[in-house]
């Protein structure tokens, strides 16, 4: 705790806040220019998770480990990889139908890079078709960052990460052709899918593949619960972008997060128990 409060990045971050909510409070009851009152509760609470939020970044930064449970998803890419170079098949890694601007497919390019350094280490073929050309180029930078800090550079090539079609169902049809051409040993899915996901799935399914996938669409979740052997739910696909990132700044912000929520959920039965002492009669304010 000393440290934390000695480090000047977080010294600079409570500062800024008291500065900016000292700027609030004059202009709500002096100035009346930029605030609205209505907004004074909303403000204080976002001043708070940010302050949380910024600390638990600086803290990782400065070096401190962060306890974070194992995720069987991630545990299980080595073992699928090793998988496919047992069989002399290779590995497709389908990164999501959507551009980089979305966080989604960040966190599924962040797990390619993983993936690739495994088939480097194993000399395993790996196949990563994309819909999107800056995705397209983001992969194979991510890819051939990865065979070289492997020291396998020579096994990289260009055509490992190659685009097929931007429409969603023309992408679709062409990974099935590829996963009934090749027969791929692991089919891994990480980034943003829609419809095309069960599409995806049962077909990988068919041809027996270890299937890994993860995603933040609650929508398309059940499809790749039933239909692949790890899921990585929601909040865990993007926690495992950054635990295999191994940024600190990345895994600081889990740590945030996670805070930020434990701080709700105990607000939450406080105020319940609050609400039904009231019912009773009792009042503790």
């Amino acid at each position: 705790m000393t440290e934390l409060i000695r480090n000047s990045k977080v010294q600079i971050t409570f500062a800024l806040s008291i500065l900016i909510s000292l700027f609030f409070i004059l202009d709500i009851y002096w100035i009346n220019m930029i605030f609205k009152s209505d907004n004074m509760p909303m403000f204080f609470l976002l001043i708070v998770v940010s302050n949380i939020l910024m600390t638990s970044v600086f803290w990782a930064e400065s070096g401190n480990e962060i306890f974070i449970r194992e995720i069987a998803g991630i545990k299980a890419m080595e073992e699928a990889v090793g998988r496919a170079t047992e069989m002399g098949k290779p590995v497709l890694f389908v990164p999501g139908i959507l551009d980089l601007n979305e966080v989604e497919t960040i966190a599924g390019i962040n797990i390619l890079g993983h993936v690739a350094k495994i088939t480097a280490e194993y000399e395993t073929d790996l196949n990563v078709p994309v819909s999107k050309s800056i995705v397209m180029e983001a992969a194979r930078e991510i890819c051939k960052e990865s065979y070289l800090q492997v020291g396998r550079p020579d096994l990289y090539h260009n055509d490992m990460v190659h685009y097929l079609a931007e429409d969603q169902f023309a992408y679709a049809a062409g990974i099935n052709g590829i996963m009934i051409r090749e027969k791929p040993a692991a089919c891994i899915y990480q980034g943003k899918f829609y419809a095309e996901s069960l599409l995806l799935a049962e077909t990988g399914n068919r041809i027996g593949a270890i299937q890994i996938a993860g995603t933040g669409s609650s929508s398309q979740i059940p499809f790749f619960v039933t239909a692949c052997d790890y899921t990585l739910i929601g909040e865990e696909f993007l926690t495992a972008s950054a635990i295999l990132s191994g940024r600190k700044d990345l895994l600081g912000s889990v740590r945030g997060q996670d805070l930020v929520k434990f701080i709700i959920i105990i607000s939450i039965i406080l105020l319940s128990i609050l609400k039904v002492l009231s019912y009773w009669g009792i009042y503790v304010f």
